[in-house]
């Protein structure tokens, strides 16, 4: 992950007014949330799960605090499904900024009785319970997420600051206007505040501001060789969640990951991409959303996520 290396091209294309496109209002926007949220909260957290959203969302926050170290502390809730790559990735990198990370286990609270696993194996869905115990018991009021409208019907409905109630729970009728980047980020005790710095980037913005900042990812994220089966149209790999069940054949391909997630409800896609050039051709060429296409989790019904997040999820 590179910092500073664009900051004095951006600031020069900025001043001469020639070159400010696409990328740079979504960057301005990105850092101009940022820098409000330090003024008006108390406590903000950052998501962080090693992902390319969340690893975006943080090359942001450091950078529109660069050169003074970043104010916010980072939280994963870990599932305990997570692919291996991207935990040594997420270890890495905030080893590398010297940055301060809270893990919330979802493995932790089906040990305790706290949480049962469920029939099917998926955990996403458990990850709403540790997530605002987290929140509460830090005393976050402001929890920066990496979340983009284009991603899902739910999402599309978010202000980029999302009120959450006392039980961190969802009210799409409670959301706020958001007029000339103006955000209102008054709440009550015991409430708290989602915040959508990427809210309007969509997947091929991620992917071409990653190219122009040259942003490390995880691994996973382009064409590797990789032991998978096909399950319900995705190509998944197995794990500690199991797989592959009766009938279904391991086969080695090259594959990549369009989004992370729980091992044992997030598919790979078949793809020769290894370069950030390769994969913005290949996205672009896509008629379905990374969520849409390799999430199983999101084809429980058209409602999904919109329930997960009344209930507290992201």
């Amino acid at each position: 992950m590179t910092l500073t290396d664009s900051n004095p091209t951006t600031a020069r294309n900025k001043l001469d007014g020639s070159k400010f496109d696409t990328l740079d209002a979504l960057e301005s926007e990105a850092i101009h949330v940022f820098r409000e949220v330090a003024g008006e909260f108390e406590r903000p957290v950052i998501l962080f799960s090693g992902g390319k959203d969340s690893t975006v969302l943080l090359h942001l926050a450091i950078k529109a605090f660069w050169p003074a170290p970043l104010p916010f502390a980072l939280l994963h809730v870990d599932t305990g499904h997570n692919l291996p790559e991207v935990l040594e990735f997420r270890d890495r990198i905030v080893e590398k900024y010297n940055l301060r990370l809270h893990v919330a286990s979802v493995e932790d609270y089906i040990a305790d009785g706290r949480l049962t696993e469920r029939p099917d194996g998926i955990r996403n869905p458990l990850q709403t319970v540790p997530l605002l115990d987290a929140i509460t018991e830090n005393r976050f009021d402001a929890v920066f997420g990496g979340g983009r409208r284009d991603e899902e019907r739910s999402r599309a409905k978010e202000r980029i600051f999302s009120l959450r109630n006392a039980f961190g729970q969802w009210d799409p009728k409670r959301q706020r206007p958001e007029l000339w980047n103006l955000y209102n980020g008054r709440h009550s005790p015991g409430e708290h505040v989602r915040v959508f710095p990427l809210s309007n980037f969509t997947e091929l913005d991620i992917w071409r501001y990653i190219a122009r900042e040259d942003i490390e990812l995880a691994s996973i994220y382009y064409a590797h060789q990789r032991p998978v089966y096909r399950r319900d149209g995705m190509w998944m790999t197995p794990g500690v969640w199991g797989g592959p069940a009766d009938g279904e054949s391991l086969e080695t391909r090259s594959v990549r990951y369009r989004t992370v997630g729980d091992g044992s409800t997030t598919g790979a896609i078949l793809s020769d991409a290894v370069t950030n050039e390769d994969i913005l051709d290949e996205v672009a060429a896509s008629r379905l959303t990374e969520r849409g296409a390799t999430r199983g989790d999101d084809r429980v019904s058209e409602a999904a996520m919109e329930d997960r997040k009344r209930e507290g999820y992201f």
